[in-house]
């Protein structure tokens, strides 16, 4: 589903009213429509709560008015509040408002933070409050009277439903520039936008529910849009059932190097969860001495010593093996529990020059790569980075913090720069292309914040790609795989025992369940 930045949301109600013909009143009438149907949903006792219905001086507002008008029709007592004067107004809303008053139904008026004081009571015994202020157009805080109604909104004990953006927060932005209303439910208008999907401001949305408002579907499928939450219906099908003449050759061997001295464990969790996603074959090599953890692990592993340090890391001369074992391989996962001692670095340095197969870069051979960006231009294509915020920061020279505050903008500007698919991992995981799409995740939930869930990405990654050849389909559909499997485990185990272990355990239901939404009956 396509995320909307406000001028391209105005570009799309431009089209539908100028090109398709769809009247402004209409799609007015039905966003109210939409909204009074989520609100009997959620607010069914209708003969004992009060709704209250605040609104702006625009659109948004109209939106509000009109939900008032069929809420009221269907026995709902209900009160509006319009933060400015009636004589303001412009368009469909003023339409909306008009038809209101000859209802009997004439909002209040309260244009100032006096006004506002004086009637503010309304809000008293509400058992849901409308919030109908601002719409898609805000771009700095909030202030005066619409500051001291957000505030006591906020303070409402009934239920708090955003009409499209939660008033206060910038629809173009997930940063939260002032006061802003803590929605319950937002029912977005035809497309989810920025604030929606990302954090801080997601944390504002409560619920989000995307209404369909008759805007045509192909307006939607411009190019320009960049942007796009991931679902399962996105990635669904790369998970159809198999043909019954294919075997273990069809689905792709991967190669899997990394491990150290007390991380082995890091290579044996990208191997599995290589194999349970479906890889047909999949060899772990690691440092000679760690052989037998990684072998002990899981018997369908196949397992390659490699020459060593003496810190028990894979050593510089290790580089030539490696190349030999990259034949009739179709991809390669590198980095899990690899480390960044002075030898492995060479050894990566000499290697990753020379290696021809699509590639995922992760854990410590990304931190050796920041130490030698001369690298990235080296890199085999395709190649999947995948950092988290503070490796991101190491390739970038910033702060986890500043990579966290730029999100968006960093992540499509590295992938495009350096032709590498990024993923960078965390809350709403994000996967660049070079392309300039931008695919956020879905799935996932803060028990996944635990040791060794990277590994378990880089393997499902890894083993999507040598089944399917599309860098970035495996990229996206491993993330949103990794996040399912992640939320099945959260479940039944809850958030704080989860660990990477249960992830992997938990694949075999995410997976299943995928196939057979791709593949019914």
């Amino acid at each position: 589903m396509k995320v909307l930045t406000a001028p391209q949301m105005r570009d799309i109600d431009r089209k539908t009213i100028e090109d398709i013909g769809i009247p402004g009143p209409v799609l007015m009438e039905n966003a109210g429509l939409r909204v009074a149907a989520v609100v009997r949903g959620i607010v069914p006792r209708k003969e004992r709560l009060k709704i209250v219905v605040v609104a702006g001086r625009g659109n948004n507002g109209g939106d509000g008015f009109v939900a008032a008008r069929h809420l009221h029709n269907d026995g709902y007592r209900v009160e509006t509040v319009l933060l400015g004067r009636v004589e303001e107004l412009k368009g469909d809303a003023r339409l909306n408002a008009r038809i209101l008053r000859n209802m009997g139904l004439a909002p209040i008026e309260a244009e100032s933070e006096d006004r506002w004081s004086e009637c503010r009571s309304v809000l008293r015994g509400a058992g849901a409050v409308i919030d109908a202020v601002f719409g898609t157009g805000l771009v700095r805080a909030a202030g005066g009277v619409f500051a001291a109604a957000i505030k006591d909104i906020n303070a409402c004990r009934g239920m708090k439903i955003a009409l499209d953006v939660p008033s206060g927060l910038s629809s173009d932005s997930f940063q939260v520039p002032g006061p802003a209303v803590r929605a319950d439910v937002t029912v977005a208008l035809a497309a989810p936008k920025i604030c929606h999907v990302l954090p801080p401001a997601e944390n504002f949305v409560g619920k989000l529910v995307i209404a369909d408002i008759s805007i045509p579907q192909e307006l939607f499928r411009d190019e320009d849009f960049r942007l796009e939450i991931v679902e399962e219906k996105t990635i669904l099908g790369l998970y159809r059932k198999r043909p019954r003449d294919s075997h273990k050759g069809t689905y792709g061997h991967l190669l899997v190097i990394g491990g150290s001295l007390g991380k082995t464990g890091a290579a044996a969790l990208a191997g599995k969860a290589a194999l349970k996603t479906g890889a047909g074959l999949v060899t772990v090599a690691v440092p000679r001495s760690g052989l037998a953890a990684v072998a002990r692990s899981m018997d369908e592993l196949m397992t390659e010593p490699l020459p060593e340090t003496e810190a028990k890391t894979i050593a510089p001369e290790a580089a030539d093996r490696c190349l030999e074992l990259c034949r009739g391989k179709d991809g390669l996962v590198l980095g899990p529990g690899l480390s960044t001692h002075p030898g492995t670095a060479r050894f990566l340095m000499e290697f990753l020059p020379r290696v021809k197969l699509p590639l995922v870069l992760d854990a410590d051979g990304l931190n050796i790569l920041a130490a030698n960006p001369d690298l990235l231009s080296v890199l085999p294509r395709p190649a999947v980075l995948t950092p988290h915020p503070g490796e991101f920061g190491r390739l970038t020279g910033r702060s986890a913090a500043e990579v966290l505050e730029r999100r968006l903008e960093l992540v499509a500007e590295f992938s495009g720069r350096n032709d590498v698919v990024l993923v960078l991992k965390g809350h709403r995981s994000l996967t660049a292309s070079p392309d300039g799409r931008v695919f956020i995740n879905s799935s996932g939930n803060p028990g996944m914040a635990t040791g060794g869930s990277g590994d378990v990405l880089s393997g499902l990654i890894g083993g999507q790609l040598v089944q399917d050849k599309d860098v970035l389909k495996a990229a996206v559909a491993g993330v949103y795989s990794h996040g399912l499997a992640g939320d099945l485990a959260a479940d039944t185990v809850g958030q704080k025992a989860l660990t990477a272990g249960d992830i992997i355990r938990y694949l075999t239901r995410a997976l299943k369940s995928l196939e057979d939404k791709a593949s019914p009956p």
